[in-house]
Order: C-alpha cells, then structure tokens, then sequence
C-alpha cells in the first residue's frame, strides 16, 4: 500500500511546524488521505535528536524500498531543518516520487544569503526539482521565484482551528498584553518591553505576559532594568488549554518580529477574537490590513510601538471592533475548513486520492 510521507518534528515539539502539522491532523486529513507522519526531530538533548533523525530515515527507506512510498510531503524550517530533510528529497527523486517542499521558516532568505555557493547550489537544486513547492504568502512565492526556475510555486496560508469565541466586554478594564514566540531579539522581545516601559506610568494595571522559550534569564533582567519588572510575567512555553486560557485573558496580542513567516500566534490571536500590533514582514500583510484587525509597525520602531499599544490600551471600543474583524477575517481566509482543502487538492493533483493509496 503506498503513502504519503509527511516528515517534520515531532508532534509535541516547540515552533510553527508542529502546530501546523496538529492542525492538519485535528482537521481530519490523516484520515481522510493515507498520510504516514514521520517526526524527524524533536525537543532535547543532540543525542536525542540524532536518534531520531537516523531512525526517521531508516523508516523511510523501508517504506521506499518496499514500495509503499507514493509522495513525499516535507516540511521544512531553515538551517539544520533543511539539510535534516534533504537525504529524504534526494532519496524520493531518485526514485521518481513526486515531492512536496513546504517552507515555513521567516528567515530562509537570510538562511539563503549566508550559505556558500555549494549551500546554494543544492537549495536552489530542491527548489527546482520538488514537485511543489508551498510557502507562506505570495512575498514568500515572490522571494523563490527570484531564486527557482520552478513553476510549481504555491502559496498555502497556515490553518487554525477556530475556538468558540468569548465574549468581550467593550468597556472591561482588562489590560494584559500577550506575546507567544521565542523570546529573544528576532521576535522583538526587546522592543516590547521598551514599548510597555513607555505605558506603564498611564496604564499602571498593564501586564505584559510572554509564552516561549529563548532568553528568559536576559528578558528578566532587561524587564527588572527598565523598572517594569512586576509588570512582565514570563509564562514558559504554553500550549493546548494553558495557551487558550493565555488567549482569553489577553486584551492584545503583540508581535513585533524582524522575519517572519506566517506566524501561528498572531493567526491564534485573531482567531481568539483579539487585535494585533505586529510587523508588516513575511505574511503577516496578507493576514492584517492596517487599521482593520490591528496596526502593523515597522520592525525596530519603539516610538510607533508604544503609540499604537496606548492607543488600544486607551480605546476599548477600537480594540473590540478590532478583534470582531480579525476573528471574521480568520474565518473567510484562514480557518482550517479553508486551508486543509488546498493541500488536499495539490494531493490530488499529483495523483493521490481520499479513501485510497496514494500513486
């Protein structure tokens, strides 16, 4: 019986491809097409990770060898991601399996321009060779085209699962801002705490709550620096209900990234009901139009940060209406009913079919 191989990190693992991947699965399409995931990475130690990654090969080459491989679906990050997973691309175009080449990190140009001219050389191979090639947005399209002779460019928004919406009172006095993400400069981590040092005296109850890993100890320190200290509350990598409840807490959600993607957490935030200030980069464009579910600020702009962070802070009506359009926005565009059917049909085009064995 052949398949499609769908390989990324594990399930339960930290970062945008996992939560991509358990949406896929929450909206039935592994049981509706013969989808085998294999996890070539997870969360811990190198050895750890080695492990799986040579295991992960291992099943797949069973699967190759004994003809149960009809597609190759890879999802893809940038760095150690990438190379992890061309043994796999390699394996499958040697066997004339057709391929899936699913990008999701909001720093391959940057992963690009920094690799050698072999590193190069064999990214832009992938690129050429896939079957498909599937990114975030039309920019991110727009950027591996000016890289790739490949005519099978797509661009496939992420997908989220839409909670049930809660209500918001308009005049409550809530006034938690939420960032979810790694935390560290790339993120804007930095530019946020300046940005809440900057409201905190006229908004004294403001909260300043940030989900992720990375640099806890530095965040700390800089938050404990600026005198805000007691209004920063780290909550450690949070998901499932902890990271619903984070959601429904929050008043705004904040994201002024420097490379994106098209970030989960900004799609989850909307999705919640909430509006958000982040950075015109990546995606986040084609999800956000400025002034309509959120605000979106140039990456680095503290001044114009703080601004729009007062402004929702000052206007409960704006910050409502504001999560009212992007909750509808997810809906139309976004939601998983909306997204799922376009990676089922690109399985179709290249000859997979529900119910049955992949080509």
């Amino acid at each position: 019986m052949k398949k499609i191989i769908m390989i990324g990190t594990s399930f339960d693992t930290m970062g945008g491809i996992s939560a991509v991947v358990n949406v896929y699965r929450s909206a039935g399409l592994f049981e509706r097409y013969p989808v085998e995931y294999i996890a070539t990475h997870c969360d811990g130690s190198a050895f750890a990770k080695l492990r799986m990654a040579v295991s992960a090969l291992g099943r797949f080459l069973v699967l190759l060898c004994s003809g149960r491989v009809g597609l190759l679906h890879m999802h893809v990050s940038s760095r150690a991601s990438f190379w992890r997973k061309m043994p796999f691309f390699l394996l499958a175009t040697l066997c004339r399996r057709p391929t899936i080449v699913h990008v999701h990190s909001g720093a391959f140009h940057l992963f690009y321009e920094r690799c050698g001219g072999v590193g190069k050389a064999l990214i832009r191979h992938v690129f050429d060779r896939a079957s498909r090639v599937v990114v975030l947005s039309e920019m991110w399209k727009e950027w591996v085209h000016s890289i790739s002779r490949n005519g099978h460019v797509v661009a496939i928004y992420n997908p989220v699962m839409l909670p049930p919406l809660h209500t918001r009172d308009e005049a409550a006095q809530g006034s938690t801002v939420l960032m979810l993400g790694r935390l560290g400069k790339p993120k804007g981590t930095y530019d946020l705490l300046e940005a809440a040092r900057g409201v905190c005296d006229e908004f004294p109850s403001m909260q300043l709550a940030l989900g992720g890993d990375g640099e806890h100890d530095k965040v700390v320190a800089a938050a404990a620096q600026m005198g805000i200290g007691s209004h920063v509350h780290l909550l450690g990598w949070i998901t499932g209900g902890d990271k619903e409840q984070a959601l429904r807490n929050a008043r705004i959600y904040v994201l002024p990234s420097y490379n994106e993607g098209l970030p989960m957490s900004v799609l989850e935030a909307m999705a919640a009901g909430l509006p958000v200030i982040s950075t015109p980069v990546g995606g986040i464009p084609e999800a956000i139009s400025e002034g309509v579910e959120g605000f979106l600020v140039p990456p680095g702009d503290v001044a114009l940060l703080t601004q729009r962070l007062r402004l929702l802070l000052a206007n409960a009506p704006l910050a409502h209406s504001m999560g009212l359009a992007g909750r509808a926005k997810i809906e139309r565009q976004f939601s998983a009913a909306a997204i799922v059917p376009h990676i089922e049909a690109l399985y179709r085009a290249l000859g997979a079919q529900p119910g049955s064995t992949a080509p």
